[in-house]
């Protein structure tokens, strides 16, 4: 499939989010236009304090933008309920983070069946794992579990409730090179199977090479945008 000519599945405009500390403002977002298409894989890169991760929040219900508006399959998401943006999160959207978020007294599969109890139309538990290559450690307890193959739980989780789009922020973040790598596998497995948009925040420039598109940020705003006429797969990265 041509991800550049997929259905649009956002459309930001003018997105601009200042955050008040006392006396002081801070502008996170300075007016961002942005358009991520249906079966997209999408990197975002910058450096901290950019407005990566302020932007993925916004794109995923998680906050609301101080200025402009944000689209998804053209319902303006800006101005939507906190119900309705709990609905959007619960229904549409899987999130992955730096840090697992699992839940230590629950096995695999049971971390992944919370998800499943409340999505309408969910992979079954071991399904979702098994995408992730790990059919082998259902029963496995987070604690018994390498940091790779827990981030893979929590991509599983994230996958299970057939989500249209993936936001991920630094998911290898705390991962050497190799585990990071089969983090990264399970995700473009995802993408490339389910079709599932997905947008990678990272401070690695190697992972920009498995991308569509690659979002260059900084000071808040989209500085560059770089399409990759040959994509990398994961399993060659190094970094």
């Amino acid at each position: 499939m041509d991800a550049a000519s997929g259905e649009v599945i956002f459309r930001a405009e003018g997105l601009t989010k200042v955050y008040r500390m006392g006396e002081v403002e801070v502008h996170a977002l300075r007016g961002i236009d942005l358009v991520l298409r249906s079966g997209e894989f999408v990197v975002l890169l910058g450096p901290s304090g950019s407005g990566k991760s302020t932007l993925l929040n916004i794109l995923g219900g998680l906050d609301v933008p101080t200025a402009g508006h944000v689209w998804y399959h053209g319902e303006d998401l800006t101005s939507a309920s906190d119900a309705q943006l709990t609905r959007f999160r619960r229904e549409h959207v899987g999130f992955v983070f730096q840090f697992y978020n699992l839940i230590p007294s629950l096995t695999a599969r049971e971390n992944v069946a919370i998800v499943t109890e409340i999505a309408p139309d969910p992979l079954p538990p071991e399904d979702a794992l098994a995408r992730v290559g790990l059919e082998e450690r259902l029963d496995h307890f987070p604690a018994q579990l390498s940091g790779g193959e827990q981030q893979r739980v929590a991509i599983a989780r994230a996958i299970a409730k057939r989500p249209v789009v993936m936001l991920c922020d630094e998911p290898t973040g705390a991962l050497d090179s190799a585990t990071g790598v089969r983090v990264l596998e399970a995700l473009e497995r995802v993408n490339a199977e389910m079709g599932t948009t997905t947008v990678v925040i990272t401070h690695n420039v190697d992972i920009a090479r498995m991308a569509h598109r690659v979002l260059y940020m900084a000071d808040g705003r989209i500085v560059r945008e770089q399409l990759n006429a040959e994509r990398l797969p994961a399993r060659e990265l190094r970094w």
